[in-house]
């Protein structure tokens, strides 16, 4: 490919001459191109892979709650039998209580995910904070952790106001930009950005793995990629 700039020979599909960096129309015609699907909502939402992944969550939940809560009866009811410090049915009474606890979890997660909604929102601020916590360090010992928690904050269209967070890590903060228009999935509880023709990586709305953007299904959990 002959650059317009300077006449030098180019591999072809190259953005930039690789002699004077000039830029490569053809190349940036095609990208431009392509970018162009990237921008908008994403129909593919209503792929029942979705609909799949939030039953098999809300399952799985339950299935693990109900191990954890098992476990809690069960081991307490041995620790009551065996144990000098603690006698049934006191015990057991303690590993009911814990293992309704871990049931009460997996409940009140598939309670959320159902009255969650789908909502419209404009990223309006991103915010870096340094900060610190106080650790357990072992007997009456403590120790203050630093750490840093990003986040952005995104205003809905029905003005209120939603943030995400992180904590040392700066991936989803990177992600998004002050203006960006972004969807709130109901059920998935994720975010889709309404442009993403800049982007290079996107995540699974499902599952929220980290993908290429260049595929067009999650390589964890199958899903299609909204895009």
């Amino acid at each position: 490919m002959l650059c317009p700039h300077c006449g030098a020979d180019s591999e072809k599909n190259v953005r930039f001459c690789v002699n004077c960096g000039g830029a490569m129309p053809e190349a940036a015609k095609k990208e431009k191109t392509v970018n162009k699907k990237l921008i908008g909502f994403s129909t593919l939402i209503k792929d029942p892979a979705f609909a799949r992944y939030i039953k098999n969550s809300k399952r799985w939940s339950y299935i693990f709650a109900s191990i954890l809560a098992l476990a809690a009866v069960v081991g307490f009811y041995i620790y009551g039998e065996t144990s000098t410090e603690m006698d049934n049915p006191e015990a057991l009474y303690i590993g009911l209580g814990i293992g309704g606890m871990f049931l009460a979890i997996a409940l009140f997660q598939s309670i959320g995910r159902n009255r969650s909604t789908t909502w419209d929102g404009v990223v309006v601020d991103k915010q870096i904070h340094q900060k610190r916590r106080k650790r357990h360090s072992g007997g009456n010992d403590y120790h203050w952790e630093q750490y840093v928690l990003f986040t952005v904050v995104v205003q809905r269209d029905d003005g209120k106001t939603h943030t995400i967070s992180a904590e040392d890590d700066d991936t989803v903060f990177n992600y998004y930009q002050v203006g960006d228009k972004v969807r709130h999935h109901g059920g998935l509880n994720s975010m889709e950005k309404y442009d993403k023709s800049r982007d290079e990586i996107i995540f699974c709305n499902a599952c929220a793995y980290l993908n290429d953007i260049k595929d067009d299904y999650c390589v964890k959990c199958k899903c299609p990629l909204l895009k």
